[in-house]
């Protein structure tokens, strides 16, 4: 009966997290808007994060370099956790800290987009991604939790699960991402 009880209360959890989700409606739209008008003029997604938000950058760029729902042309998007000769060479050389900015030096041009992903809105590697970003002129979204940390002032976009449990906040980015890449691939196969 114990872990009945358990399921039942992470259940209510989640749904209580997505409840409170709905207040970021308007900033999914805008993310979406950024995103297709970035893709439109000739841009691409870059998207990173650490643990199991390394894992939502793979899967959002899958979404989008893939398909959605739609049979389609493929989308702009690389994740920047995957490289790992990149990976491993940079932090061999140097330190983690400056994996993703490192990157964004290398890939990033005027016009792209950054997607940071980080459930404490405090990851240094996902910060120095956007201070990077900054630099060339990209458009900077993150996907953050609890208060949105040091990433929310530093966005030009913010999707925020205001949850301190690291779980209920990756379940609200699932929901969010999901709904960004069908509006995104509805936005980038109208006529």
């Amino acid at each position: 009966m114990r872990m009945v009880k358990i399921i039942e209360q992470r259940m209510q959890e989640s749904v209580d997290a997505k409840e409170r989700f709905r207040d970021q409606v308007g900033n999914i739209q805008a993310v979406s808007d950024a995103m297709v008008s970035a893709m439109k003029s000739g841009n691409k997604v870059l998207i990173c994060g650490n643990g199991g938000s390394a894992s939502d950058a793979q899967h959002i760029t899958g979404e989008l370099v893939g398909r959605f729902q739609k049979e389609r042309k493929g989308l702009p998007a690389i994740a920047l956790t995957t490289d790992t000769s990149v990976m491993t060479a940079w932090c061999n050389d140097y330190d983690f800290s400056t994996i993703f900015s490192r990157q964004v030096e290398a890939l990033a041009k005027p016009g792209d987009v950054i997607i940071g992903i980080s459930t404490s809105g405090n990851s240094d590697n996902v910060i120095k991604a956007f201070v990077e970003g900054k630099k060339i002129g990209t458009v900077n979204i993150s996907m953050t939790g609890r208060d949105g940390g040091r990433l929310k002032p530093m966005s030009d976009y913010n999707i925020n699960s205001d949850s301190s449990n690291t779980a209920r906040v990756q379940e609200c980015h699932i929901l969010a991402y999901h709904i960004i890449c069908e509006l995104v691939e509805n936005g980038m196969t109208e006529e």
